[in-house]
Order: structure tokens, then sequence, then C-alpha cells
């Protein structure tokens, strides 16, 4: 683990071979760079390196430590885990929780109704303030709300909002009288919706008229209007946000205002204790072919794994932080660290609508600096964005207040992670000073299946390395292993893997228990498989490379598309690219690459054989990209996750496929026109 001193000797992450299964490319992308806590970092953080050491020695003891020092229970647990019908797990089954009388109650109870549980900004400017005693009575409101339209424990509940505060109500309104809560990102289309209604048998749905997208309204409820017009559903009531005022349709005895209904209801409302294996909430992976996939969570196990993860990943002192995760609540990041994790641990955090560019691109820095926000919770594909537009737009703000920063939802090429650190980090006001020490970088790897972080660095213990997830947290046992299943030597890559089980894993696939194994289980028997391909440098860190099908085969040789990205970011003419595998009739497949170029760059005729030789130089010549289009944008999610199979549809001469998730519908006609040009 990298718990070093700044000065134990620095190790390339990449500087072996790309040792993917079975490939022996020498990799000559170098990472020199280490950054260690400053001393008075350290001495003031919530974890120290001890815990490592706790954990290690029997980790069931210590989650038990975490579930009754972070959590409230309504009855105490006997067993921690119970892991007799692998790959099934049960944490603290005996044991009765709620989890909004966790997030809410108990804090008002002990005298921080007055603390500030959520600031909201809307795309707009219209701002809203939560206190904790304020937002226990709207999610009391909610609760008997819910119950009044028939709503009992074990029901569940469609959730389709944009990133306002009545999600976050709605989720724990849901998981205080016990409903399964089962969140559909807002940018899905009817037909995505409504698979995911009946694959859940969803008896209630929570929707808005509308809400804001780059400064206009748009509208919401249509798509479930859509959803339902065909017979079959099991919906019984829609209750319908008034966000944007737009006009909507209405069907008598179905469908229910927030206001007339929630805002009508009883403030009083007792929170009762459910089992810990209660479940409480469904989320369907994104981008499955076929039936939808819906991951299981349940309660205490999550609760004590988001808590603790929250608190000790952002070294979280919620008496004087404020953190803002930029993650809308319809992906597992917006469950976990927006809904759940940050109101467990009495902190006080930003709920923003819109896009970082709408009204302006300093839009994210101008919130920072309003709210003096300390930790900031974000995705490369972000961080990528604004190195594009500049280092002046942030260097307009006084980011002075950053303490942490954290990154998530793929992983960080090294060039991004630096921009982040010297240009946020080091933030120290607006006329472009400098802090003398920059805020450390926690690059967290996790998914929706895993329900909180796993892998990332300690801002107080870890030696920080650009690029790099690092290091299991402690209680949490990850591996890199081969194709037999055998764990790889330092500086080897493989298949990343969970050997035991954790206290927020998924408990299954809903209603679909073989699929579950056969999907996690079946490629190294007694170990989860996250479907990731990993590495090891000297050190044993880890350095995720991405999914396993974003590794392609180009004559026998296993090439990571991250590491092609990050080789041509590093080129200073590079703002983003994409990576994808085309069928080649030569090669197997062939290195295509989608960029956008920076600045003066777009006017150099040479920049594509440029480009391609930097790519040979950084990697080696099988890695040159045998194509590279530049584009000017790429195809994104609103969660920032570039749509990849789109680009796979373009460089295989294809039309593109289903565009209807991505957070700019025009993107793909762009490129078209670009590439036509």
């Amino acid at each position: 683990m990298s718990q070093d001193n700044a000065g134990s000797p620095v190790v390339s992450a990449a500087d072996q071979a790309q040792e993917h299964p079975g490939d022996a490319l020498e990799n000559l992308l170098h990472e020199n760079r280490r950054f260690a806590p400053t001393p008075e970092f350290a001495a003031a953080a919530v974890v120290q390196a001890g815990e490592y050491d706790d954990a290690a020695a029997d980790a069931p003891a210590f989650w038990a430590k975490q579930a009754r020092s972070l959590l409230s229970w309504s009855k105490d647990f006997s067993q921690t885990l119970d892991w007799s019908n692998p790959p099934f797990a049960k944490w603290f089954a005996d044991g009765e929780l709620n989890a909004a009388y966790n997030a809410l109650d108990r804090h008002v109870e002990n005298g921080l109704g007055d603390r500030v549980a959520i600031y909201f900004e809307g795309e707009p400017g219209d701002t809203r303030t939560y206190t904790y005693a304020q937002l226990t009575e709207e999610v009391k409101k909610a609760a008997n709300a819910f119950e009044a339209l028939g709503l009992a424990k074990g029901d569940r509940v469609a959730v389709y909002l944009p990133m306002i505060p009545e999600a976050v109500i709605t989720l724990l309104a849901c998981a205080r009288i016990g409903a399964v809560h089962s969140v559909v990102f807002a940018g899905f289309s009817a037909e995505a919706l409504r698979s995911r209604i009946d694959d859940a048998e969803a008896k209630l749905v929570v929707t808005a008229d509308g809400t804001y997208r780059r400064g206009k309204p748009s509208a919401l409820k249509p798509a479930v209007d859509d959803a339902l017009q065909k017979p079959g559903h099991t919906v019984e009531h829609v209750v319908v946000v008034k966000r944007n005022g737009e006009d909507v349709a209405w069907t008598e005895g179905r469908d229910v205002w927030w206001d007339t209904t929630v805002g009508a209801a009883s403030a009083e409302h007792t929170a009762v204790g459910h089992e810990a294996e209660h479940p409480l909430f469904i989320l369907y992976t994104s981008g499955t072919t076929g039936r939808p996939k819906g991951i299981l969570h349940t309660t205490g196990g999550y609760l004590t794994q988001a808590a603790y993860t929250h608190r000790a990943v952002f070294d979280l002192h919620p008496e004087t932080d404020v953190y803002w995760c930029t993650a809308d609540v319809g992906w597992v990041t917006g469950h976990t660290y927006v809904a759940y994790a940050p109101l467990i641990n009495g902190a006080t955090q930003v709920m923003y609508e819109g896009t970082p560019d709408s009204p302006h691109q300093g839009r994210w820095w101008e919130l920072v600096e309003k709210y003096k926000v300390s930790i900031l919770y974000t995705a490369p594909t972000a961080i990528r964005t604004f190195m594009k537009w500049g280092r002046d737009i942030p260097g307009q703000y006084d980011l002075s207040s950053i303490r942490v920063l954290g990154s998530v939802g793929e992983p960080i090429n090294p060039e991004a992670w630096m921009w982040y650190r010297e240009v946020i980090g080091a933030n120290a006001g607006k006329q472009g000073q400098k802090k003398d020490h920059p805020a450390p970088i926690v690059d967290t790897w996790w998914q929706t299946e895993t329900g909180a972080i796993m892998v990332a660095p300690l801002p107080g213990v870890t030696a920080t390395k650009p690029g790099s997830a690092q290091v299991p947290l402690p209680g949490i046992a990850v591996d890199v292993v081969d194709e037999m299943g055998q764990p790889v030597s330092n500086g080897a890559g493989g298949y990343l893997v969970l050997r035991e089980p954790w206290p927020s894993m998924l408990r299954g696939i809903w209603g679909d228990p073989e699929r579950y194994k056969d999907t996690y289980w079946s490629r190294f028997e007694t170990m989860y498989f996250a479907g990731d391909g990993a590495k090891k440098d000297d050190d044993g860190d880890v350095w995720l490379l991405g999914r396993v099908d974003d590794v392609m085969n180009i004559s026998g040789h296993r090439l990571s598309t991250t590491e092609i990205e990050s080789a041509l970011v590093s080129h200073p003419s590079v703002a983003e690219a994409a990576v994808v595998g085309a069928a080649d009739e030569t090669t197997g497949q062939a290195v295509v690459a989608f960029v956008i170029l920076r600045g003066s760059a777009k006017d150099d005729p040479d920049i594509v054989t440029t480009l391609r030789n930097h790519v040979g130089k950084e990697i080696g010549p099988i890695a040159k990209p045998k194509t590279i289009l530049v584009v000017p944008e790429l195809p994104k999610t609103r969660s920032g996750k570039i749509m990849r199979r789109l680009l796979k549809d373009i460089a295989e001469g294809r039309e593109a496929g289903d565009a209807t998730t991505l957070a700019d519908s025009t993107v793909m006609s762009q490129i078209s026109d670009s590439l036509r040009k």
C-alpha cells in the first residue's frame, strides 16, 4: 500500500508490460509523481493508517464496529456476517434500523436540527435551503402522503425526477416506510422507464412536470404518460412535482400533484425499524441489452459502508465541511453519496439541477465560491471538459475553500488528474494565487453493484499517484488475477476481483438469482468478478483499465482503450479523446480514436500524423491508432460517461444506434457533419 513518506521510491504505474491477460506489450507510459499528505492534514485526518491493520486482523469485527458507531439501531444485531450460502450474503441480519431516521431524525434529536442539510441551486438560479429539521418534516409529510395513496412496506416506487430536493425527499420517505425505490434517470426514454416499472412491478411513480436544461424548460411527465399508455402495468398513482410550469396531460384518479398530497400531509410520522436485510432500493444498470438488470441493495450493510466510506475517503468533518457530489440521483453515486451517506453523517451538501455550462462555463466554480464548498466529487469527463475550456475560467473564482477533491465514474488519466490538482485544488483566490499545498485527490473505484467505494487512497494517509485508485479501503479484499484466477505479480495486469463479501454488496438481481450468479460469480467461482481490467504497479497499487470489453485485441496484443486515451490526452493539442476497437480484416481489431483538439491545433494539417506518432512513442507502435477522427464533441450521457458504442458504430461504418440517453442529442449529427467535411 502506498502509505509511504514523500521520500519513498517513486514507481511508474504503467512502465511494465501491458499484461492484461495474454499480453506482452511493452508500455512506455511513465508516471513518476507522488504526493504525500502534509503533516498538518495527516494529523487532523478522520482516518489514520492503523485502520488498515484493524480491518485486516478481523474484517467482520471491523465492519461491526463501523455499523454500531455510525448508525443507530432500533434492535442491535448479534451476527455480523452470514456467508453460509454464497454468493448471497447477509450482514447484521437480525438487527433492525430505519434509513430515514439515521439520515434525519436522530440529528434533530441530538440538537443539530438547525444545521443546513441541503443547499439547493436550480439551473435558473432559484435556491432553497433545508435544515435537518426542515428536511425531516418534509420526509415525514411525504411518508404520510405515500401511505395515504396505499403504499406499504415492500411496495416498489419508480422515481423519475430531476436533481431537485424532492428526489432526496422521495427516496428517504420510501425508506422510512419500507417501500423499495427504483430511480430511473430522468434522461431515459419512456420505453426504458416502462421496462423498469414492469420489472419491479412498481405501484407508484413520482415525477415532475419538467426540469431545466441549458436555459430551457424540459418536459418529464409526457415520458411517464407514454410509458403508462399501454395496459398491463401495476402503477396505481403518479405524484407530480411542479418544477417548471410545463403544461401536462392529466389522468384523473391516477395523477396527483405533490403540493396537494405531500403539501397537505401531516408532519407527524414515527419511523419504525426495518430488518437489516430488508430491500432498500433497486437500481437498473444502464447500457445493457435485453431485459433490465435490477441491482438490489438492502439496508444495514449498505448504509454502514456508505457512511464509513463517505467519512473516510473524503476526510469528512461535518461540523465545518460543505460537500458537493455532482452526480445525478439517477445513478448509484447520487444514491450513495447524495441521498444517503452525507445525511447519515450529518453533513451539509450542495445540490445543483443544471449542467456545468449553463448559464455560463464558470457555473460550477461560481457555486463553489458561493457556498464555500470544501469537498468536491465529480467525474473525469467533467474535468477533461473544463480542461478544454481553459484554466482562465476557474481562475475567475475563489476556490480556496476546497480541501479535498474526488473523482468517480471511470479511470482518470494522469494529465486530467494533474490539471484537477493544479488548477482547482491549488486555487487560493480570484487573482490566480496558488495554495502552498493543493487539495489531495481521491480517485475512487466502485460500481452500482458494490454499492459504495471499494478502492481509493485515504487523503490523510496515502501518498497519491496521478491516475491510480491505488489501494482497497480497510475491510475490502480486492485482487488482480490472471485468466486462471491466480494473483498476478506486481507490474502485471489482469482482472479485478473481490475475494471476500463486503457490507454494501448487491444482494442479487431483482427477481433473478440465477442471473446474479451467472453474471458475477461464474468466471471465477469463489470470487466476484467486477468486469474491469486492472494492473498492479511495482508497489502493488491498483490502476484501473476500464471494462474488459473496452480492451482491444490488435494482432494478438491486448490493448486498453484507457491507456491509449491517456496517451492522446497527454499531448498538448488534445482536449479529450475516446478510443474504440473496430473490426479489421487484417488485425482482427483496429484502434480508432476520436479527438477534440485545443485551440491552434485545429488548423494543423499534420495533427493526425503527429498524434499517431505520439501514441507510438508513449505506448508502442502496435498501439498507434489506425484512424484518428477529429470531432467537435463526444457523445456523453448526462452523468458524463462517453457512449463508446455509438462511436464504435461510426468506426465500423454503421448508422449510430439509440442516442436517447445523451445529454446533447445533436452530438451525433455534429460528428457526422464534421466527418463528411
